[in-house]
């Protein structure tokens, strides 16, 4: 059956979220020499965020971004709002002490409320629902999820979570394949490029201004940075780079810390009621416990929303549905005759430690990156942080920007072989 799809606006990659896309407004490119207090590069949560956030504080914000709003991975990812670390809580605690840990998981819970405040704060019609569900995809992996479950109820104080046995989990999520699960209903999903779009117009309705198609070319730093695109600049007070997986050759002192990997996702037909819930029973968000995670959950129109596999080049599979429709088959092979309607892929930015990357470089550039696929929640709160530390007061961000760090073997130009040598051996863990 031919799949009937809806267009993406224009500037925008064919998905299903922005073929569903609400609230887009064209915002002008750059076209002359603006004065600012801060400087922002990048137009995903972490720029948006932090460009609201210094609004509301009275700063003249001016943001660029080189395609348009929520282009990138903000705009095209599961839309999982996980509450924590990509670590964790155990790994946590034995990376950088208790107490450092007990700091990041409050700052996980307060990410994931930061993101409820402002939905309901500026009314973003984003699909935002309750609960992620973890499912162990090895019988090891079930203790392992026991035991986190029973540590963050005993020594967090966390009652939002509880373990669930294999056959409670087979009636919620429709298939046999996983051995446990862990359903935290804290953590939340929702359409993740209509929540970066409305925070965008929450910045701009604060004072913000923002330029779309305004790629950044060159950048000059020091006390009073001049950041330059094709057709203007801007002369600012303070800069913040927001790029992520697209940071390129902007700040090669800072690139060598993260990974820009492909990541893939699909949309199938709507389903009817009783085969999505069938699919997922209580409407929650689905993630494997695999190195190279499957994701799924339900769009507010029922369709299944699956993601799987990755790569680790600068080109996306040719056949994008036929690519990811495989690792979704395997879990749930009765949507075989299913259609699907959409199929697309995203750049994210990975760590070699998979813990977010904080700092400043030399000459005073704040940047925040590196969310290794925890980006919803962790991205939206980094902007928080970054706002808070161009006001001087830095503590929070200082405390991510102490966590362990590790640059790529081979800096920016020799990384890939050894990521890919990496991710491969983790993949044939994931398969036997």
């Amino acid at each position: 059956m031919q799949a009937i799809t809806m267009t993406a606006p224009p500037g925008y990659i064919e998905s299903y979220y922005s073929a569903t896309a609400k609230g887009i407004v064209a915002r002008a490119p750059l076209a002359d020499t603006v004065d600012t207090d801060v400087c922002i590069v990048g137009g995903g949560y972490t720029g948006i965020s932090a460009a609201l956030h210094l609004a509301e504080r009275g700063y003249a914000v001016t943001l660029l971004e080189a395609e348009r709003i929520g282009w990138g991975a903000s705009g095209r990812n599961g839309g999982h709002v996980g509450i924590g670390q990509r670590k964790g809580q155990a790994e946590l605690e034995s990376m950088v002490g208790k107490e450092t840990a007990r700091t990041l998981w409050q700052y996980g819970l307060e990410a994931v409320d930061l993101i409820r405040t402002r939905i309901g704060q500026h009314a973003i019609d984003c699909d935002l629902k309750d609960g992620i569900l973890h499912v162990a995809a090895k019988s090891s992996h079930a203790e392992e999820l026991q035991q986190e479950a029973e540590m963050l109820q005993r020594d967090y104080a966390y009652e939002k979570i509880r373990y669930v046995e294999q056959d409670e989990l087979s009636s919620m999520i429709g298939t046999g394949r996983f051995f446990a699960g862990q359903l935290d209903t804290g953590s939340a999903h929702l359409h993740p490029l209509n929540f970066v779009l409305g925070l965008a117009a929450a910045a701009v309705a604060a004072g913000a201004s923002i330029h779309e198609q305004s790629r950044v070319v060159k950048i000059t730093g020091g006390a009073n940075p001049v950041v330059e695109t094709a057709q203007g600049r801007v002369r600012c007070k303070h800069l913040i780079l927001a790029c992520n997986g697209y940071l390129e050759g902007l700040a090669p002192s800072i690139a060598g810390y993260i990974m820009p990997i492909n990541n893939f996702v699909l949309a199938t037909e709507p389903l009817p009621d009783d085969t999505a819930r069938s699919l997922i029973r209580d409407d929650v968000a689905v993630q494997d416990t695999q190195f190279v995670i499957d994701y799924w959950k339900l769009s507010g129109d029922k369709r299944l929303i699956f993601g799987g596999g990755e790569n680790y080049s600068r080109k996306f599979p040719a056949d994008l549905k036929g690519f990811v429709r495989k690792f979704m088959l395997k879990i749930y092979p009765q949507l075989s005759n299913t259609r699907i309607d959409y199929a697309w892929g995203g750049t994210l930015a990975i760590t070699m430690n998979r813990l977010p990357r904080f700092g400043r470089t030399a000459d005073g550039v704040f940047y925040a990156h590196g969310y290794s696929g925890h980006g919803v929640p962790t991205a939206t709160f980094a902007g928080q942080l970054l706002a808070e530390a161009v006001a001087g007061t830095a503590e929070r961000f200082d405390v991510m920007a102490s966590l362990p760090k590790a640059r790529f073997p081979g800096g920016t130009l020799l990384r890939w072989p050894g990521l890919v040598l990496g991710m491969l051996y983790y993949s044939l863990r994931d398969k036997f």
